[in-house]
């Protein structure tokens, strides 16, 4: 997306009487262009803006407000499009970062090229947008709890990161209940690195480029470069004489993922969506492994002993790519699956501190992580892993985030189906359309019209439940078409519940407890939240047979 970009507007006598500030143009490329087009059309929102430099702080702010709400809406994405409904935003921490970013990185280029009157102003806004910067994430950073424990291995890595060109501001620690992560050393702004790490310590396709591994099976099987690079870190794990030796010894011996999880979890999850990604994720590696060994052994020998390529081993290796590696792209300009030394003990967050970090500087030649938001000394200082679900988090990270995660969305095919009076084959229509639920309380509308639930959701079905509703449509009738919408989507979650039916009642309450653990405690609270909308005797039939 291009830069922000802004101009002082002068007056007769050559003084700037305002500033403007233009966000970046809508992108007519873009799929979501015209969505997003109409948005900004229809709450009279402009990607130009002008603040006049003589105007009041308290008018600058409203205008500062104008401003955000307009960049909120250049950055949405899909997922937030489709649930913003009449809400102005905040739509999600991703979303509040990069537009305050964005509007951070305009303010301050802007003062360093205005005139003292127009500074006054721009600072008001500036120091406006730092203040809601420091406001994204409070309530996730206030609850991890510094635990003291032994971290010479990890001490051991920093110092060889330091030794070879890394730079950082952020220091190790141990955290109740999370393990390990790092904090600040000291307080570090907006646009300030964090931490940089040289090339010549990113794990890539490139560095693998000059292993024996690479050499021996560039040509055999047409093994991909993502699988040598599993088979390479199986073997580096053992290497005595590895340059990244210091970073492995720091990694953990079990990672705990849901790709490890043993018997009695598996059949505690019986049921749910997340059993199954599980299931199918586990089943995938273990029939990888099966192509892969004993060939790989009886090929080569020397470089696959059979004691390091043991299965347990084999799945090692796949945790620690998926739980650690990152998109990069490269100061060749390939886009490579890596492992980040160091930059791998950083902590996911939903509201994380560090956001935009995927490109090695040219310059530099160093990979740096800029912050989005403060951190405070001795503060934690998260990393996004990206737009994950609490599932896939769980499957490939082996852990949920704190707080709501508004990537928990539940997809729904809605296949409408009409039929003629003679019922005939011939005569059925099928069309098919994509909606998405997720948990209501992420919602700001509780009630009529939309009940927490998705706008384009709603329309949909209230348009082939023949419920539309009109000027002359009667409260007592719009009350009957929303009560058989809210049972139609009821009756969709009904099938989804029935494992956790099975669950018994101990096992939801735990569920819920451990923040959202998986889609189905999603279509729980959906069930709660809508039911209050139906007729008592209704809903209590519902309640009863869930809780059976």
């Amino acid at each position: 997306m291009a830069a922000a970009a802004g101009a002082a507007k002068l007056g007769a006598e050559g003084d700037a009487v305002a500033v403007e500030v233009r966000l970046p143009p809508l992108s007519e490329a873009g799929p979501l262009h015209a969505e997003k087009k109409r948005m900004l059309e229809n709450r009279n929102l402009s990607c130009e803006i002008q603040v006049p430099v003589t105007c009041s702080a308290a008018d600058a702010l409203k205008l500062l407000d104008q401003i955000i709400e307009a960049a909120r809406v250049v950055y949405m994405d899909e997922l937030e499009l489709y649930f913003a409904g009449d809400n102005v935003g905040p739509f999600s921490a991703r979303n509040e970062l990069e537009s305050l970013n964005l509007l951070f990185k305009t303010m301050k280029k802007l003062l360093l090229t205005s005139n003292a009157a127009a500074k006054e102003v721009l600072q008001i806004l500036q120091d406006e947008i730092v203040v809601k910067l420091k406001s994204v994430g409070k309530s996730d950073d206030a609850w991890m709890v510094v635990q003291t424990q032994n971290h010479d291995a990890e001490d051991s890595l920093l110092k060889w990161g330091e030794h070879l060109g890394v730079k950082s501001k952020l220091q190790i620690a141990f955290f109740q209940g999370a393990g390990r992560g790092m904090v600040a050393c000291e307080s570090i702004g907006v646009g300030d690195i964090a931490l940089e790490i040289p090339e010549s310590l990113i794990i890539s396709d490139e560095l693998l480029c000059q292993s024996e591994v690479f050499l021996a099976l560039k040509d055999f099987n047409n093994i991909t470069s993502e699988t040598m690079l599993l088979l390479w870190s199986m073997r580096e794990r053992y290497n005595l004489a590895s340059k990244f030796k210091p970073y492995f010894d720091t990694l953990p011996a079990n990672f705990n993922t849901g790709l490890s999880f043993g018997i009695d979890a598996l059949a505690a999850l019986e049921g749910t969506l997340l059993f199954d990604e599980i299931m199918q994720a586990k089943q995938h590696l273990r029939q990888q492994y099966d192509e892969l060994f004993p060939l790989l052994c009886t090929n080569f020998p020397e470089i696959f002993r059979k004691d390091v390529c043991a299965w347990d081993n084999f799945l090692w290796a796949c945790e620690l790519w998926y739980s650690n590696s990152m998109m990069i792209v490269l100061s060749s300009g390939k886009l490579s699956t890596c492992l980040v030394p160091v930059a791998g003990l950083l902590n996911h967050s939903v509201s994380p501190h560090i956001l935009n970090y995927g490109r090695v500087d040219e310059a530099t030649k160093s990979l740096k992580f800029p912050l989005s938001r403060p951190c405070d000394a001795g503060e934690q200082c998260f990393l996004s892993y990206g737009k994950h679900p609490g599932s896939h988090l769980v499957t490939f990270y082996g852990f949920l985030p704190r707080g709501d995660n508004p990537y928990d969305v539940i997809p729904l095919d809605v296949d409408t189906s009409a039929d003629d009076e003679d019922g005939t084959a011939q005569s059925v229509t099928t069309s098919q359309t994509t909606q998405m639920v997720r948990g209501t309380w992420l919602s700001r509308s509780g009630g009529f019209p939309t009940y927490g639930l998705p706008q384009p959701l709603l329309s949909h079905l209230r348009a082939a439940l023949g419920c539309d509703i009109d000027e002359s449509t009667t409260e007592a009738d719009i009350k009957e078409n929303d009560k058989v919408v809210l049972e139609t989507i009821l009756s969709i979650f009904n099938p989804m519940l029935e494992g956790e039916r099975q669950l018994g009642c101990e096992a939801i309450i735990g569920l819920q407890r451990s923040a959202e653990k998986d889609n189905i405690v999603h279509c729980h609270f959906l069930y709660l939240s809508l039911g209050k909308f139906l007729t008592p005797a209704r809903w209590n039939h519902g309640w009863k047979c869930f809780t059976n």
